[in-house]
């Protein structure tokens, strides 16, 4: 297999998302062709994607016959699907098990070359989290497919630490960190990025599984860097409760399992472009801090 060369096509699931959006931008940057599959191609998301020179096609995730359409041809498919665990994504959990498997199975069978999955840190093995434990049987099915596929599992969202229910409003950081304790992140530019470099390197990524991560801070440490960034005092509290969902995932954290296990070092060595969290909150991040330090209701 040779290096992915500009001309060859890489489909793009979810390019009006956050991670399909930076994967499409990524490569678009390195002169690649790039395909997304989108519900409506007349929609504004998808016009804006047509602007930058994406080309987009019709494709329906639970629709075999529209991916196969839109994956002939491609060099390369990015694979992910909306995260059952999210409210607004509206799938459940066999929704997104099926769309995985659906979605390799098309690439298989339009002889894409190549497929890169994006999955979940805990995919390793099952945690009991359901919206978790989807990526793990999609990744099973993948390497179960005569396919060369490359997984790839981010850390938290940088992203995540500015939404409305960590609190920043109220200048006080709510997570799931503990505060004496590491957690990895990533930058969601950094995730395009790097599948970039995936379907650049083929030979060299081919059949691998690759946490990764850009940073690792303690809860204590977020706060800081968040009130640097925002000029004004920003303080830390670990989410309560430990019943439920909420529960199971602190447990998580606390075992290491969603806290992260990426060398970061290494990671650095190979995608020397990895942003710290300074560096997001200086950068991409800046503007995502502004409207996240607005108080509650304002």
């Amino acid at each position: 297999m040779t290096s992915t060369g500009i001309g060859e096509t890489v489909v793009v699931l979810g390019a009006t998302g956050q991670q399909g959006g930076a994967v499409a931008a990524a490569l678009r940057a390195d002169g690649r062709t790039v395909r997304a599959v989108v519900r409506d191609p007349s929609g504004s998301r998808a016009r804006a994607l047509a602007a930058t020179g994406v080309e987009t096609v019709r494709g329906d995730l639970g629709d075999p016959g529209s991916l196969r359409a839109a994956f002939s041809g491609a060099h390369g498919v990015f694979s992910v699907q909306p995260n059952s665990g999210q409210p607004d994504a509206g799938v459940g959990d066999e929704d997104e098990v099926r769309f995985g498997t659906t979605v390799a199975d098309a690439a298989v069978r339009s002889g894409v070359a190549h497929l890169v999955y994006s999955s979940a840190l805990t995919a390793g093995a099952v945690t009991g989290v359901a919206h978790l434990d989807t990526k793990h049987r999609i990744e099973a099915h993948v390497r179960s497919l005569d396919i060369a596929g490359t997984v790839i599992r981010p850390a938290t969202f940088m992203e995540i630490l500015l939404s409305p229910g960590t609190g920043l409003g109220k200048g006080q950081l709510s997570f799931l960190t503990r505060p004496e304790r590491a957690m990895q992140f990533i930058a969601v530019r950094d995730i395009g990025r790097i599948a970039a470099a995936v379907f650049g390197s083929p030979d060299r990524y081919a059949g691998r599984t690759m946490e990764i991560a850009g940073d690792a801070l303690t809860g204590e440490a977020l706060a800081e860097h968040l009130t640097r960034a925002a000029g004004r005092p920003i303080g830390y509290r670990r989410l309560p409760g430990r019943d439920g969902v909420l529960g199971r995932l602190a447990a998580l954290v606390d075992d290491g399992r969603l806290a992260g296990n990426a060398d970061l070092g290494a990671l650095r060595a190979e995608f020397p472009f990895l942003l710290s969290f300074d560096q997001w909150l200086k950068g991409p991040g800046a503007g995502p801090l502004v409207q996240a330090l607005r108080p509650t209701g304002a």
